[in-house]
């Protein structure tokens, strides 16, 4: 059990700087810019080894905190910082589902790292990491689309709705991940 929430921990780090930027006040553009700094520095400083490993989640992390960090000191994007919320769904869904679309779900390479060469290619691994990479891709369609609503509709519901809706949805994949990498084991135990 405590393995199991060690590796989802690991897991879950590769998010962080998106983590970070979901809790951090963005409510005005000084304090966007504060958070897309803080997020950037994370995204380097606490991504370094996954970055220099070639890790595409965290080089598109990287890439889209830098971009917004110069979108908003260098230019002043006001509409880049209106649209925020729906921009960092779209982006972060549309890295998980290019590393699908590529084949090289970007589950895969957290799971690579913690297992030997000659297991990388495993046919069972890499249908594993495609199924979670998909529930993730599939679940953040969801915060994603109630982005574009709430820019529709800015009154319709309170801004701490829209972030439930996104905690309730890392819960879920956090969930479903532990869930399925569990079950798996347990097959792989019994055919053993």
């Amino acid at each position: 059990m405590i393995d199991e929430l060690v590796e989802l921990a690991k897991f879950l780090f590769g998010f962080l700087p998106w983590l970070v930027f979901l809790f951090l006040p963005t409510n005005s553009l000084e304090s966007l810019r504060r958070a897309v700094v803080i997020c950037l520095i994370l995204s380097v400083a606490f991504s370094w080894k996954q970055l220099r490993n070639g890790f595409i989640l965290q080089w598109a992390t990287t890439a889209f905190f830098l971009f917004s960090a110069v979108a908003f000191y260098g230019f002043e994007w006001v509409w880049f910082a209106l649209h925020m919320s729906i921009i960092t769904n779209v982006f972060l869904d549309g890295i998980i589902w290019l590393t699908v679309l590529i084949g090289k779900p970007f589950t895969l390479q957290y799971a690579r790292a913690d297992l030997p060469p000659e297991q990388w290619y495993d046919k069972d691994l890499v249908h594993s990491c495609r199924v979670i990479a998909e529930f993730w891709g599939f679940l953040l369609l969801v915060p994603t689309a109630f982005g574009a609503f709430q820019l529709a509709y800015p009154a319709a519901l309170p801004g701490t709705f829209y972030f439930a809706v996104s905690v309730l949805c890392i819960f879920a994949g956090a969930v479903f991940t532990n869930l399925y990498k569990s079950v798996k084991r347990k097959q792989r135990a019994k055919a053993s």
